[in-house]
């Protein structure tokens, strides 16, 4: 099983620079609050991948404020943790929810016990590194969503992460439990690698990380959800899709090693599709 994705190793283990998160401005006005925070120093070594995640353009098109409550779904080591946390810490509120490792039958009991070691020891780590409190920063398993917060989420953030929900097959009940936790018009903003339309199942189970755009349109649809709208703001149309080493074969993973790897970095991260989904029932 291939492990370059959220990581395991990542949620309990990345080192996190140190930082203090800046005084944000003035909640009315969402574009310099998250400027603001793009530009902290806690962003120091997170900036170089903003000209392939586009931060901001991708927060301002899922709709999300900084008076919001916010999931961010398996947060890993915490790229868009430093930018949402910060974001949403004096009005809104930042709630982390990841897969139950139990729920995944490929993992063995060391991969579930790692997981769960690094869910319980995240919010401290990013308190420590961010400078917020860590009661500002929970983290709970999908099915442990506290009933507090069902029917309270203004929006649930599911970056890069399909792929893998997909190919252990949990992403239905995983969004049906999502789903629960939104208000009555609610969304979900979505990043995934992009497989092309043409590919086939086996190549686009997720298993390489490219999933086609069409199977995630039709799991929302499936448990709920109406596409909103869908962006290019993170197409790279110079990714050509690899079914061997996959997304990973570029950066910032760079699973081949040196092998060819000008030419990965010169590509850039992988293509991905942004889409915007609705609650609709």
């Amino acid at each position: 099983m291939k492990t370059h994705f959220f990581t395991l190793l990542a949620i309990g283990m990345v080192p996190l620079a140190a930082g203090t998160v800046p005084a944000q401005a003035q909640s009315g006005n969402a574009s310099a609050a998250l400027e603001t925070v793009l530009a902290s120093d806690i962003r120091a070594d997170d900036r170089a991948r903003d000209q392939y995640r586009h931060p901001a353009e991708t927060l301002e098109f899922f709709q999300t404020g900084p008076g919001d409550t916010v999931i961010e779904y398996a947060p890993g080591g915490g790229w868009y943790t430093r930018v949402l946390a910060p974001y949403l810490v004096d009005d809104g509120q930042f709630v982390g929810v990841v897969f139950n490792p139990d729920s995944i039958e490929v993992f063995d009991d060391d991969t579930r016990t790692r997981v769960r070691e690094g869910v319980a020891s995240w919010s401290a780590r990013m308190a420590e590194a961010m400078g917020i409190d860590a009661a500002a920063l929970p983290i709970h398993f999908t099915d442990e969503i506290p009933a507090a917060l069902n029917g309270q989420v203004d929006r649930v953030l599911i970056v890069r992460m399909l792929h893998n929900m997909m190919r252990w097959g949990i992403a239905d009940a995983e969004i049906a439990m999502l789903g629960n936790a939104l208000v009555p018009d609610g969304m979900i903003g979505v990043v995934q690698h992009r497989a092309p339309a043409d590919w086939a199942d086996e190549h686009a189970d997720g298993s390489n990380g490219y999933v086609r755009e069409a199977d995630i349109i039709a799991l929302m649809e499936r448990n709920g959800f109406e596409l909103v709208d869908s962006s290019e703001i993170n197409a790279n149309p110079n990714d050509p899709a690899d079914t061997d080493t996959g997304v990973w074969r570029l950066p910032p993973t760079f699973a081949r090693g040196d092998e060819n790897r000008e030419e990965y970095a010169a590509i850039g991260e992988s293509d991905r599709m942004t889409l915007l989904f609705r609650k609709a029932r």
